[in-house]
């Protein structure tokens, strides 16, 4: 990241990113990506994976989903 210019990073967020949707394509910018594809994916995937190890009698707590340390 160093041997990088930081101004570099700047136009990142307005760079393109094609998905494939069903027989078309969708266009967003990579900051739409981010928050209205990417983020609710992962926390989707990570909240699934929390109940189903509930379910299945995992004891997990706030601290444990957000790696706090114990008290």
């Amino acid at each position: 990241m160093e041997s990088h210019p930081a101004d570099a990073f700047l136009v990142a967020a307005e760079r393109t990113v094609e998905m494939k949707a069903g027989v078309g394509t969708v266009n967003l910018t990579a900051s739409q990506y981010l928050t209205r594809f990417a983020l609710p994916n992962f926390y989707f995937h990570i909240t699934t994976a929390y109940d189903i190890l509930g379910h299945n009698g995992v004891v997990l707590g706030k601290r444990d989903y957000l790696s706090l340390p114990s008290s």
